[in-house]
């Protein structure tokens, strides 16, 4: 079936999170995203790219798979996977951070975890 429309960029998501404040910190240390605005229950959070609504809650992790943002090339993912230790967010797959994202793939990507559980990727399309 067409469509009459095509989908852009996402202009953003909501997630319940247990202290939207303090995990707002975290994704501002962790990803580089800056406070857009606040809600009486949460706080967005973004860049030019996507928002990220947390709001008061209790988190459900399983609800979502991953949510995944990619990077312009292998050496951005590099550099985020040093960044990320250094800030001492567990990565997984250890010893063997970056890796391709399913069998078979071109695409390389790393996966992380949010205080509430939530699970992030960064990935590089055709790993260039």
């Amino acid at each position: 079936m067409k469509v009459p429309f095509t989908i852009g960029t996402v202009g953003h998501f909501g997630l319940a999170i247990r202290n939207p404040k303090t995990s707002a910190t975290w994704f501002m240390r962790v990803l580089g995203l800056r406070k857009e605005f606040e809600l009486e229950d949460g706080v967005g959070i973004g860049n030019d790219n996507v928002t990220i609504v947390l709001v008061k809650g209790k988190p459900s992790p399983k609800t979502i798979g991953h949510m995944s943002f990619h990077l312009p090339m292998m050496t951005a993912l590099r550099k985020a996977l040093a960044h990320l230790k250094k800030q001492r967010v567990k990565v997984e797959d250890p010893g063997d951070e970056i890796g391709p994202e399913a069998p078979g793939s071109s695409n390389m990507g790393l996966w992380f975890h949010d205080p509430d559980g939530y699970r992030w990727e960064l990935s590089v399309q055709g790993g260039k």
